[in-house]
């Protein structure tokens, strides 16, 4: 997969949390990932159509999804719920928007869907194109999460 793909969502990302969450964040190293386990407990994912097609996904460790929220509603979240659940899908949309601008800057259009939230300890991620999962880790002071990024060949 093209380089040009995964860094509009690395710099979503980075951008999303800094300006919504107020937290620094680390990217690491993008990978290809080979199974479809879910390195934390909570999952944005959003498929994408247009100049290919494919889903990103964004899994959050439980403690690491907890401050986040808690910075963006300016109230401590303690446990996993409804409103976590809500706050994953539109950060996962913020982040498929943000990405897209990129992409479409380079004259690649995509449009996506609504994002589903899936939660619990080793969940699965069902990409909808058997393409490569290429996975990047990000790091907080809160702990980790990664996207997943995944479009057809």
């Amino acid at each position: 997969m093209e380089a040009k793909l995964i860094n509009p969502f690395i710099n979503a990302t980075l951008h999303v949390l800094e300006t919504m969450a107020f937290m620094k964040v680390r990217p690491g190293k993008p990978y290809l990932k080979k199974d479809n386990v879910a390195k934390g407990d909570v999952t944005g994912v959003i498929g994408l159509t247009g100049a290919a097609n494919g889903t990103i996904s964004v899994t959050f460790q439980e403690k690491c999804i907890l401050a986040i929220v808690s910075n963006m509603l300016g109230e401590e979240m303690r446990h996993l719920n409804g409103d976590i659940a809500d706050a994953v899908g539109e950060l996962t949309n913020m982040v498929s928007g943000q990405a897209r601008k990129e992409l479409e800057e380079l004259g690649r259009v995509f449009k996506a869907a609504i994002p589903s939230v899936i939660m619990g300890r080793s969940h699965s991620i069902a990409h909808y194109t058997n393409g490569p999962r290429i996975a990047i880790p990000f790091s907080t002071d809160n702990g980790d999460f990664t996207i997943e990024v995944c479009f057809e060949r």
